[in-house]
């Protein structure tokens, strides 16, 4: 027995090579991306109430295939505190409705409804003919899918964008300055439902933007948006038209005629 215990051994091991050659380790999954088209209309509002306090608000329209469907209608609050010249928090609210790509599918919600909490920091670091910005913000998302009953999930999102703006007909920025706009965001996510996809998004913005005013700005451009598309596999690249127009205005009369130097993000 002990003479044939190695035969059988390598009998049984070359068996299982065979089997193994045979079925062969799973083929790994090829990358799936896709392409869509959107434009992205923002509204971005800045209320000083006194030099410490402010009113902030975000309130944009989002459209996919070019500008056929709706994609989201999102409402951003919050209260912003200026701890220094160069640095400010912001803590608030958003309130985003999001439309399901098939409206014809009788097993989904049309719309469906998210709620978040959000914090959020940005500095600025002056400079004598450009102004660059570095902003940090955290939201936490009560979401769910489109699925009739589905229910709502716990996510957290880290967000961090630096921003550039560079001046183009006036050394300086004041009123009727062109520049140039650029920025870079990345998004995380995590929590209990996320599993693989803990880099969600990526964009970067390229455009230009004019101060009409001291109160009033607008800006457009072109976002390149590479993100996650709900499995580790499928991803989606997205190019988007983006056009906001920006309002600040001090509400209080013993306004000081300090520069601030934080902008609205």
């Amino acid at each position: 027995m002990n003479q044939l215990s190695p035969v059988i051994a390598l009998i049984l091991i070359l068996c299982a090579l065979e089997s193994f050659s045979q079925s062969g380790p799973a083929a790994p999954q090829e990358k799936q991306i896709t392409t869509s088209t959107g434009v992205w209309l923002g509204f971005y509002t800045k209320y000083h109430f006194n030099d410490r306090w402010a009113y902030y608000g975000e309130y944009h329209i989002r459209k996919r295939n070019g500008f056929d469907d709706m994609a989201q209608v999102y409402l951003r609050f919050g209260a912003t505190y200026r701890l220094k010249k160069y640095l400010d928090v912001t803590i608030g609210v958003v309130h985003p409705f999001y439309w399901a790509p098939n409206q014809n599918d009788p097993n989904v919600d049309n719309v469906v409804v998210q709620y978040r909490l959000w914090q959020q920091a940005v500095l600025a670091t002056p400079f004598e003919h450009i102004k660059l910005y570095h902003q940090l913000r955290t939201e936490q998302r009560w979401r769910r899918g489109f699925e009739k009953g589905s229910s709502f999930e716990l996510t957290h999102r880290f967000r961090y964008k630096m921003t550039i703006y560079v001046p183009l007909n006036k050394p300086a920025f004041e009123n009727h300055t062109l520049f140039l706009a650029l920025y870079n965001e990345v998004f995380i996510q995590a929590g209990k439902t996320v599993v693989y996809n803990h880099l969600e998004d990526n964009r970067a913005f390229a455009g230009v933007g004019y101060n009409l005013s001291e109160q009033f700005q607008i800006q457009g451009g072109y976002m390149f948006s590479f993100r996650h598309n709900g499995s580790p596999f499928d991803y989606v690249k997205r190019h988007i038209f983006r056009l906001s127009l920006y309002h600040h205005m001090d509400l209080h009369l013993n306004r000081h005629r300090e520069e601030r130097d934080i902008p609205i993000h």
